[in-house]
């Protein structure tokens, strides 16, 4: 491990279809070659306890579940995973990889679902108070990455189409209002902020992400 940096938190965020499984493996493979330890976690999930939520969430059984709900259930899983796994790993000194984090919120339900931005940032001071070191936003346009997403292989081999999650279904004014809150928030923390344009072809957006990892690592070491 490289004994020289303290740990980090790195996140992947990003719209529906615009490839954070693909990348999110292709950075954690660039920071490992940089000799750091990194634990991978995903949100909603990455704890018993948050994956519990997470079905609950995504489940298009669920479609009634109102806006404030939705927020308190990401936040009660966030929650979870800051203190059970987020913290601890950073304390000890390794890397942290978030498959989103808390500007999903921002995005899905502010942006997404109306809901108040200053609820938003009161929830995140209380419940995930640790910010992220690096953002990675996958950006493209709404109507490329549901096309993504809604051709996926069905998830039976017995359906005849993808399954879709309660999020997927949504509308894509709601995509599109997703986005927007993404760019925004890239727009206000630029130092934070890397933005990937995911509308290019997959190896050229992981070639993006990498860069930015081995800039981010170089950094961080002459800061040390």
């Amino acid at each position: 491990m490289n004994a020289t940096l303290k740990g980090r938190l790195v996140t992947l965020e990003g719209g529906e279809g615009a490839g954070k499984s693909t990348v999110l493996a292709a950075v954690r493979e660039r920071l490992e070659s940089h000799g750091l330890e990194v634990v991978v976690a995903r949100e909603p999930g990455g704890t018993a306890f948050g994956e519990a939520v997470r079905k609950l969430v995504l489940d298009p059984a669920h479609a009634g579940v109102c806006a404030e709900s939705e927020l308190l259930l990401m936040f009660a899983a966030r929650a979870q995973l800051v203190r059970e796994i987020i913290q601890p790993t950073l304390a000890a000194g390794r890397w942290v990889l978030s498959d989103r984090y808390t500007d999903a919120s921002y995005a899905y339900q502010g942006g997404g679902r109306h809901q108040p931005v200053d609820r938003i940032a009161a929830l995140e001071a209380w419940a995930a108070p640790v910010r992220p070191d690096l953002t990675l936003l996958l950006d493209l346009p709404v109507a490329d990455g549901l096309a993504r997403a809604r051709s996926r292989p069905p998830m039976s081999q017995f359906a005849g189409a993808p399954v879709l999650d309660r999020i997927e279904i949504e509308s894509d004014d709601f995509f599109q209002r997703v986005r927007d809150a993404y760019r925004a928030r890239a727009a206000a923390e630029p130092t934070r902020f890397r933005v990937l344009d995911a509308g290019r072809p997959i190896d050229e957006v992981r070639a993006q992400a990498c860069a930015a990892i081995d800039r981010f690592v170089r950094g961080a070491l002459e800061r040390a």
